[in-house]
């Protein structure tokens, strides 16, 4: 089964987690109405079968960080996560 990228990134708004679809105009997303706390892994693998997708088997979510503008460390910094996801079986995403 074909695996795709999902991410999640907040730069201090709200949590946005959206899968990476190349060649599509509007990738699937979800949106937190909230500005924090980070959500769980429970409450993204929720918003990720919201949109026909679940995490890869022995896939794992990892952090980086960056910035609006990476030569000026004064900047808000803007956390990504990101993890390999599939479509659900029988799911029509």
């Amino acid at each position: 089964m074909k695996t795709l990228t999902a991410q999640m990134s907040s730069d201090g708004s709200a949590w946005r987690l959206y899968v990476v679809l190349y060649g599509v105009p509007d990738w699937p997303t979800f949106r937190w109405e909230r500005f924090g706390p980070v959500p769980t892994g429970a409450e993204r693998r929720a918003a990720l079968a919201a949109l026909g997708y679940e995490v890869a088997p022995d896939a794992a979510w990892s952090w980086t960080e960056d910035s609006r503008d990476p030569d000026d460390d004064s900047t808000p910094v803007v956390l990504i996560t990101a993890v390999a996801v599939r479509e659900q079986e029988g799911a029509a995403a």
